[in-house]
């Protein structure tokens, strides 16, 4: 691990970490030294709602800036500001790595405020990859196997995002957690891969936002109902959940009707698609193995 030298200023006291703090840690402890020099710790979700250049100057130098994989889906220029980019493993390693896309990503984060890169699993068929395939960038792993199976959703796999920030609370940081743009919504860049459960992250998240263990940013954690509650006092609590509960089942509902109808509407074009796809030579349908949860 690498602190700053006598000369040099220190933005938040003894020990702070400097560039290329990351190189080499591979335990919970390791990890905790470093990430206790700074203020905030905020996880960057790989989201159209993240607004950088907003983001940026809202948190101060001593803030550190977590990103995930496919950072030029939210960049378009070189980040200035301390920043560790998370990189998890898959069943053939770390899809940047795999699909030579290190040079690409880590070109966003100048050498002399990148912390390095962290390559997790967190799950049995995942592989870490060696320091030496991150093209000489500094980097640290973390093996998490297990760490949300005692809880999570039996058939699914947590996110990285989710992972992380439950475990970064489990560190007991003086700094704060922030979210940023963990909005699970579909858009044109992402997709809300079924490998994952987003309804229960997105709903432990906002539990564990409202016991101030972690903040979500832009003020996602605070609760309209609650605030209902409190006007109306005469109402109780579990009425307004059953009435909310109600109103969501009767628009799930008719949701499914339409739904339905958009697949009858359908049904030739899948059949045409279907057949053309019958059509193509079997070396075109052949995919690389990989997991469903890659981003």
């Amino acid at each position: 691990m690498s602190v700053l030298s006598d000369g040099e200023k220190d933005p938040a006291g003894a020990g702070f970490p400097v560039a290329g703090a990351a190189a080499g840690l591979d335990g919970a402890e390791q990890w905790r030294v470093v990430l206790a020099g700074f203020s905030h710790i905020v996880l960057v979700a790989n989201s159209d709602t993240v607004d950088i250049a907003g983001l940026r100057t809202q948190f101060p130098q001593t803030a550190l800036f977590v990103f995930f994989n496919k950072v030029y889906k939210v960049l378009d220029r070189p980040f200035h500001g301390h920043s560790l980019l998370i990189s998890r493993g898959q069943p053939r390693g770390a899809n940047i790595v795999y699909r030579g896309e290190v040079g690409e990503v880590v070109k966003f984060f100048p050498k002399d405020e990148f912390v390095g890169i962290l390559n997790i699993r967190l799950g049995p068929e995942e592989k870490l990859n060696p320091a030496t395939d991150f093209q000489g960038a500094p980097t640290g792993h973390l093996d998490l196997v297990g760490f949300c199976s005692d809880f999570y959703t039996e058939g699914k796999t947590p996110t990285s995002g989710f992972a992380l920030a439950l475990w970064l609370s489990d560190l007991k940081l003086p700094g704060k957690i922030v979210l940023a743009g963990f909005s699970a919504r579909r858009s044109q860049k992402w997709r809300v891969v079924s490998a994952h459960d987003w309804s229960f992250e997105q709903t432990f998240l906002r539990l564990f936002a409202r016991l101030g263990k972690i903040t979500i940013h832009g003020g996602v954690s605070l609760n309209p109902y609650i605030k209902l509650a409190e006007r109306f006092s005469e109402i109780p609590s579990a009425e307004i959940s059953l009435a909310a509960a109600e109103v969501l089942s009767e628009r799930l509902g008719n949701t499914d009707a339409e739904v339905d109808k958009l697949i009858s509407l359908t049904n030739v074009i899948r059949s045409t698609d279907l057949f053309l796809r019958r059509l193509r030579p079997k070396f075109l349908k052949r995919k690389p193995k990989g997991s469903p949860g890659e981003q």
